[in-house]
């Protein structure tokens, strides 16, 4: 039968969170009830506030989650009632096109990431006969939330919740940007413009993959401390010098890749990393940008003469269903930092403080832990 949960809800775009009471549905064919333990706060979430992304509202946020299956709908195979689950913020039913073809992070299921219905088209959350979304299908800042199947991942038993729920969004898409999308390789020099909750794994992955030169550019100098935790070599707060770097320390050949994971991405910052490339060098986008301008404004010249390559990257182009166990593996092996990049714990009703300390520069990543205190859990 249908239950409550308490939850973030936005109303509005420039409207803070608000924490209210919702009605939340069983769970339907292929679907499950999940208890959220822990939920990240990722960027993303915060471009619903400023507008910069287009979604339907209201909305309940939060796409980077672990917790524990209470309940599911029938034919459900890949979870049972009492599974630990880590979210994964793009479904993978891996049979469509593109997850049979090794492309889980485009799936086919993923139709309604920005207006929140499940995968037949409606909605499980309710407030006095109103629908209301959840972000990425999943609405991680609600206490329970209906998923479907297909972005649930199991966590195995000695997996902490709180570095789980990172592996739902934040870690692939930077890990897999440097490793994956751009695909650094040994030796190489790559220029990372923005260290946050995602560039601190680009940082990472780019260390892993091998390059000589892991630069970093942020203009927070708190950040740029933690991404020499994560592996960078050198750090600037200036673009300019950090191309100065690059060029004295290549002997003008400039850097192989640099991937863009700022919080909100400009014309200026893709112009410096394309022009801090070299021949044959690479930019990946991961970073997106406000909605009604455009980031990527470039002479097609400057492309051919230096056969360079601009690309978009979504989830760091990993496939979930491999590439969440793989990384929890590499943190298992004390490969991958994760409780690392944990810069702060808020309660639910902590939330838009939390999104205020990341935009001052104060987080790397900070995360919701959800009392159940008095909901039955």
């Amino acid at each position: 039968m249908p239950t409550t949960t308490r939850a973030a809800v936005m109303y509005a775009p420039h409207q803070p969170w608000e924490i209210t009471e919702l009605q939340l549905d069983d769970p339907r064919d292929q679907e499950v009830l999940v208890r959220w333990e822990v939920s990240g706060m990722c960027h993303s979430d915060d471009h619903i506030r400023t507008g910069d992304a287009r979604n339907r509202f209201p909305i309940v946020g939060g796409h980077e989650g672990a917790g524990v299956v209470e309940a599911v709908g029938e034919h459900t195979t890949r979870v049972k009632v009492g599974d630990r689950i880590v979210a994964s913020f793009i479904p993978a039913c891996g049979v469509c096109r593109w997850c049979s073809t090794g492309h889980q992070n485009v799936c086919d299921r993923g139709l309604y990431a920005g207006t929140g219905q499940l995968q037949d088209g409606t909605f499980r959350f309710h407030e006095d006969g109103e629908d209301l979304g959840a972000l990425c299908t999943l609405g991680t800042f609600a206490e329970r939330s209906v998923i479907s199947e297909y972005s649930a991942v199991k966590l195995p038993d000695d997996i902490p919740f709180e570095v789980a729920a990172l592996v739902g969004c934040g870690v692939p898409t930077g890990w897999g940007s440097a490793v994956y999308a751009a695909g650094v390789r040994a030796g190489e020099t790559v220029v990372i413009y923005g260290s946050g909750g995602v560039g601190s794994n680009a940082v990472q992955g780019a260390a892993y993959a091998g390059a000589k030169n892991v630069v970093v550019v942020d203009p927070v100098p708190f950040k740029l401390e933690m991404a020499k935790a994560f592996g960078a070599t050198h750090t600037f707060t200036d673009p300019n010098e950090a191309w100065e770097f690059v060029n004295e320390t290549t002997w003008g050949e400039l850097a192989e890749h640099a991937i863009i994971t700022v919080g909100v991405n400009t014309e200026r910052v893709v112009t410096d990393a394309i022009n801090i490339t070299g021949k044959t060098g690479k930019v990946t986008i991961t970073a997106i940008g406000k909605a009604d301008e455009k980031q990527v404004q470039v002479n097609g010249g400057t492309l051919v003469g230096y056969t360079r390559q601009v690309q978009g990257a979504l989830f760091g182009n990993c496939n979930p269903l491999v590439d969440i166990p793989r990384l929890l593996g590499l943190y298992q092996a004390g490969e991958l930092k994760l409780d690392e990049l944990i810069t702060n714990r808020y309660r639910l009703e902590e939330l838009n403080q939390g999104y205020q300390d990341m935009n001052d520069g104060k987080n790397i990543r900070g995360i919701i832990l959800h009392d159940h205190t008095g909901t039955g859990a």
